[in-house]
């Protein structure tokens, strides 16, 4: 595909990624008390794993021989980049604030960018390190609810650090998919949903010896089929074929939209009061996102 259309496929596909992931983060609340968090990380991976044999079959067997010699790898991504990941962060939902959560998470981008120059030697511009830093001031404002003196009194818990390992997880995901960008995405994410699923049943077992594990309630069972169909399937797929088609580096700062996406489901699920500060920071990581996005391909990373 032309990089001229490629490029707004890529924008609407990382947006909606943003949305799911920010609809997860609602989705991480409302199970609070309905499905106890490691439970809930093998559940979304089983349902996306009944979804890829209806949708993926004969995709993955067509593309099987390519991706069987980097099956380490995918498996490895499954069991860190999904897995941990998502057990870090429902588990850090237990232990840490929503402002702390935000500020973190917005910290995913600045990994990306220096992971992609450690591993890819791929350099940042100016304007993709001024356009990170605009989207992280948009990110801490949602964060501090508009009060920037919120943030001088922060310390890490043992949430916050759960979050940074897994900000460090998503950040490593996104990297190794550049190895997988000629390869259909839903062929490499059926196996690396196979191998989340796989690697999450010893973490609910060990949640049900130490007496921890709920099963989900009728609401419960809603918010598993909500997870596994948008941040789970359809998220996951959009996010590699925008890291396919823009590069990791370039790809991350979509994440900052996720903070912006939570906020504004709060307001209209939660009944959560839309501020001034919402607009001003939706305005700072747009801005941001379209700074960063004034940069050559070959700079940004795959053309």
């Amino acid at each position: 595909m032309p990089a001229a259309k490629a490029t707004p496929r890529a924008y609407a596909l990382l947006s909606a990624t943003a949305f799911f992931w920010g609809c997860n983060t609602i989705f991480a609340k409302l199970a609070v008390g309905q499905v106890s968090p490691l439970l809930l990380v093998s559940l979304r991976w089983l349902g996306a794993v009944l979804l890829l044999l209806i949708f993926a079959n004969k995709l993955l067997a067509r593309d099987w021989g390519r991706l069987r010699g980097d099956l380490a790898t995918l498996l490895l991504m499954g069991a860190l980049g999904f897995t941990t990941f998502n057990a870090l962060f429902y588990m850090a939902a237990h232990a840490t604030s929503g402002l702390n959560m935000g500020i973190i998470q917005g910290s995913i981008p600045v990994f990306v960018l220096i992971g992609a120059f450690v591993i890819h030697r791929t350099a940042a511009s100016s304007l993709q390190i001024i356009g990170v830093a605009l989207t992280i001031i948009g990110v801490g404002l949602v964060a501090s609810a508009g009060n920037w003196q919120r943030l001088t009194s922060l310390t890490l818990n043992r949430g916050d650090y759960l979050m940074i390992i897994a900000c460090l997880l998503a950040a490593g995901y996104a990297l190794a998919l550049r190895r997988f960008a000629s390869v259909s995405s839903l062929s490499v994410f059926s196996v690396i949903a196979f191998s989340a699923f796989i690697a999450s049943i010893p973490l609910s077992a060990v949640e049900l010896l130490l007496g921890n594990l709920q099963w989900p309630t009728a609401k419960g069972w809603i918010i598993v089929a909500l997870v596994t169909l948008f941040p789970s399937f359809l998220a996951q797929i959009f996010f590699i074929q925008g890291v396919a088609a823009i590069g990791p580096g370039r790809a991350g700062i979509f994440v900052n939209l996720v903070p912006i996406f939570a906020s504004i489901l709060a307001v209209s699920i939660l009944g959560e009061p839309f501020k001034a500060y919402h607009g001003i920071a939706l305005a700072l990581v747009l801005g941001g996102i379209w700074l960063s996005e004034r940069t050559n391909n070959t700079v940004a990373g795959i053309n």
